[in-house]
């Protein structure tokens, strides 16, 4: 089920969602310290990108450090926030015709940091191959909170009645209103649960979850779990008949 023959190209998810998870423990398994977990998985991020591209995948969404992450110990911390800034680069995107975005709690990241992110967004803004999105300093819960409070101002300003506000409310205050929900959510690392990650967005998400380490989630593994969300029906709550009819 891993070959590029055995793929649909006219049924490749739009957008892909992925948890990267396992690099520290891929360092420890092989005797090495957290950060080399890191580092290899940057190197993972650049070809699951290019994989991705290739295939027509228009959004790849990546779970790069979330809210309670800010909780690691200091120097575990500043190690990644380190490696954004060292491999953060121009090349793979441009090479790629890729839009680079970023979704999450910008205030908390280091403005050094984030001048970083804001110029890569600016001089990637034109290409349209696929947007490549980094949730950093991100969760769901926040992500909710932070769009509640916006709708709340709404309405308190008198803009928006209570009664006013629906489903497709709550979608365009979220951070991710850009991009469509993510049709695959891909888990590396063995855990069975989305850590706070996209909780509105991945009502009718397929899963797919590995016990592959993120550093080794090479591209043969991603065309694994595009063939594996080929093989489901995706029914949004309607009959097998109903989607067969469609």
């Amino acid at each position: 089920m891993s070959s590029n023959s055995e793929i649909d190209a006219g049924r490749i998810p739009c957008h892909v969602a992925i948890i990267m998870d396992g690099n520290g423990r891929w360092a420890k398994a092989k005797g090495l310290p957290r950060t080399a977990g890191h580092q290899h998985g940057v190197e993972t991020v650049k070809e699951i990108t290019e994989e991705a591209v290739r295939m027509g995948v228009k959004y790849l969404t990546l779970y790069t450090f979330s809210t309670e992450n800010w909780n690691r110990p200091q120097e575990e911390i500043a190690a990644l926030m380190g490696l954004i800034l060292d491999h953060l680069e121009d090349a793979i995107f441009m090479k790629n015709n890729v839009r680079f975005r970023v979704i999450g709690d910008m205030p908390r990241i280091p403005e050094i940091v984030r001048k970083r992110l804001d110029e890569c967004m600016q001089r990637t803004a034109g290409n349209d191959a696929m947007t490549m999105v980094i949730a950093l300093s991100y969760s769901a819960r926040w992500e909710l909170a932070e769009a509640m409070r916006r709708i709340a101002a709404e309405v308190q300003a008198g803009s928006l009645l209570p009664e006013q506000i629906s489903e497709e409310t709550v979608q365009n205050h979220l951070v991710t209103a850009f991009m469509p929900d993510p049709d695959l959510l891909i888990r590396t690392g063995g855990e069975y649960r989305i850590s706070n990650y996209l909780l509105w967005q991945c009502a009718y998400t397929e899963f797919y979850f590995c016990d592959t380490y993120w550093p080794d989630f090479h591209a043969e593994e991603f065309r694994k779990a595009i063939a594996d969300y080929q093989s489901r029906e995706r029914r949004f709550g309607k009959t097998s008949e109903q989607v067969a009819t469609k």
